[in-house]
C-alpha cells in the first residue's frame, strides 16, 4: 500500500473526514479480528453484520483509520458506498504504482475450476523473478480483488489476480479496477451453472477477461477447451496457448503420478523440454502448471527455472488436495475448500489412482456441490456413479442435500452430519486406508479431515 493521508483518500473516493492528517501506511482489510497495524478497516454494512460496529476494535487493534458509510467515533473516511469507495481506491493506487514502477505486470486469471491452484502456482513461479503479490485464498470478487490490489507497494513486480464471476459483467467490472497485462482463461465447466444457465453463458462471462486486454497485452488460452479456444477473436491482443493438443505453445507430455498421486510431466515450449516432478496431488494439476508456465514464459522466465519453481511448491492454498499421513499409516486428503462436478471427478480419480498403485483401501467422504441449478441431482448422481466405476471402496455421503450422490453408488453410506461421517470412517477404515474429503465450502467438511487428524494427536498425547 502506498502511504496516504485520510485527506488524500477522501479526495480519491469522494468522501469526507474530520481527521485529514491521519496516515494509512498498510493495506485495507475487512476482518476487525485480524487488524493490520497502520491499515484501513473497511466497514461494510451487510445483511447480517454491520462492520461499523467493529470500527473501534479495529483501530484499538492497530488500524490507522476506517472507510465506512457513517461516522464511527474513530478516524474515518465517510462515503456513500464503502464497497465502491474501496474499488475506487484500489483503481487509483494501481494507477499510481504503474507510474512509480512502469514494469509492474498484472496477471489475471479465471476459469470454472482450478483458478486458485493455478494462481498459487503462477505466484510461486513469478516470485523467483521479483516481488509478487497474489490473491489470498480465493478472495476473487468485488471485495477480495481490490483488497489484493491494495497489498501491492512500489516494490511489487507482479500482481496476480484471481477473478471469479457469478454473472455476466462481473469480470468486466473487476478488470475496470485492475486492467490486466496478461489474461489467462483455464476452462469453462459446470461450476455456477445454476446461476448462469448454460456453459455458453459461462464462456461469455469468462471471456470478458480477454476483452479487457489492451493490444499490447497477451491472452493465454487453454487450447484443449473448445469454449476457451474460441475466445481468441474476442481480444485485440496476441494469443498464446497451453494444453495437451498439438499446436499448443506450452504443451504437456508424459503426464502421470507417483504412488501417492503427486503429478509428473514434461513441459515443451518451442524446441525446449523440461521434466517436472511436483509435490502437489492430482494429474489434473498438470494443466494448471502448464497454464502457469505459459504466463511465466511471457513475463521473461526461462523454461528450466519455471520447472524448478514448480517442483519447489510444497502445497497449494489450504484444504485443496492437502495430503496428510498419520503415524498409523492412514492417508487423509483434505480437498474440502470447494467442489464442482469436474473438480470432484478429478479428486476421485486421484483417490482411485492412489488406491490402485498402493493397494490401500479407498474411502471418499463427499458432500454437496452447490450452485448447479436444475442439473444438481443429475450431477450428484453422476459423481456417485463415477465413484462406483472407479472402484472406490467406501463412499460416505454427508448431508441431506448431497443424498443424490448415493443414488449413483449402490451401498453408499449416508451420514446426516459431520460427526456421523467421522464416526463412519473411524468404524470402517483402518490405518491402511486413503480417505478423500470433498464438498462445497458451505458443507464444512474440512471438519471431517481435522477430526481424523486430531484423533491421532490425542492418541499420541503430550
Amino acid at each position: 500500500m502506498i502511504p496516504m493521508t485520510l485527506a488524500e483518500i477522501a479526495t480519491v473516493v469522494g468522501g469526507e473526514t474530520t481527521e485529514p492528517d491521519v496516515v494509512v501506511s498498510a493495506p485495507a482489510f475487512l476482518d476487525s479480528r485480524e487488524p493490520l497495524p497502520g491499515g484501513l478497516f473497511v466497514a461494510i454494512a451487510g445483511e447480517h453484520v454491520d462492520g461499523h460496529e467493529f470500527a473501534q476494535a479495529a483501530v484499538t487493534g492497530g488500524a490507522a483509520a476506517v472507510l465506512g458509510s457513517r461516522a464511527t467515533g474513530v478516524p474515518t473516511v465517510v462515503v456513500a458506498d464503502a464497497q465502491a469507495a474501496l474499488q475506487a481506491l484500489a483503481r487509483h493506487v494501481l494507477r499510481r504504482l504503474r507510474t512509480i514502477h512502469p514494469d509492474l505486470q498484472v496477471v489475471a486469471l479465471t476459469g470454472s475450476q482450478g483458478k486458485t491452484s493455478t494462481k498459487d502456482l503462477i505466484a510461486a513461479v513469478l516470485q523467483q523473478a521479483g516481488p509478487t503479490v497474489a490473491t489470498y485464498g480465493s478472495f476473487n470478487n468485488e471485495l477480495g480483488l481490490p483488497l489484493t490490489v491494495l497489498r501491492a507497494d512500489p516494490e511489487t513486480r507482479f500482481l496476480v489476480l484471481e477473478m471469479g464471476a457469478r454473472g455476466i459483467g462481473h469480470i468486466a467490472e473487476l478488470c475496470a479496477i485492475a486492467p490486466p497485462d496478461v489474461a489467462l482463461v483455464l476452462n469453462v465447466g459446470t461450476a455456477h451453472l445454476g446461476e448462469f444457465g448454460s456453459r455458453e453463458a459461462i464462456a461469455k462471462a469468462k471471456g470478458e477477461l480477454v476483452e479487457a486486454l489492451a493490444p499490447d497485452g497477451v491472452a493465454v488460452l487453454n487450447l484443449d477447451d473448445p469454449l476457451v479456444a474460441a475466445m481468441s477473436p474476442r481480444t485485440r491482443a496476441p494469443v498464446r496457448t497451453f494444453g495437451y493438443g498439438v499446436g499448443a505453445d506450452v504443451r504437456l507430455h508424459d503426464v502421470g503420478t507417483d504412488e501417492l498421486g503427486r503429478v509428473r510431466f514434461d513441459l515443451a515450449h518451442h524446441k525446449k523440454r523440461a521434466h517436472v516432478r511436483m509435490r502437489v496431488l492430482g494429474e489434473h494439476q498438470a494443466i494448471n502448471a502448464a497454464a502457469a508456465a505459459a504466463a511465466a514464459l511471457l513475463l521473461g522466465l526461462e523454461l528450466d527455472e519455471i520447472a524448478r519453481a514448480l517442483e519447489a511448491v510444497p502445497s497449494l492454498s489450504k484444504w485443496r488436495m492437502e495430503l496428510h499421513e498419520r503415524a498409523d499409516g492412514m492417508v487423509v486428503v483434505n480437498d474440502a475448500y470447494n467442489a464442482n462436478p469436474d473438480s470432484t471427478a478429478a479428486a476421485l480419480r486421484t483417490l482411485a489412482g492412489i488406491g490402485a498403485r498402493t493397494g490401500r483401501p479407498t474411502v471418499a467422504v463427499l458432500g454437496v456441490m452447490r450452485e448447479l441449478g436444475e442439473t444438481s441431482d443429475a450431477e450428484h448422481i453422476r459423481i456417485g456413479a463415477l465413484a462406483a466405476e472407479l472402484g472406490i471402496g467406501r463412499l460416505v455421503v454427508v448431508g441431506e442435500d448431497a443424498r443424490p450422490i448415493a443414488d449413483g453408488y449402490p451401498g453408499a453410506a449416508f451420514a446426516a452430519s459431520v460427526d456421523d461421517a467421522v464416526a463412519d470412517v473411524r468404524n470402517n477404515a483402518d490405518g491402511t486406508a486413503v480417505v478423500l474429503v470433498k464438498a462445497s465450502r458451505a458443507a464444512g467438511l474440512e471438519r471431517v479431515a481435522h477430526a481424523l487428524l486430531d484423533e491421532e494427536s490425542k492418541e499420541e498425547g503430550p
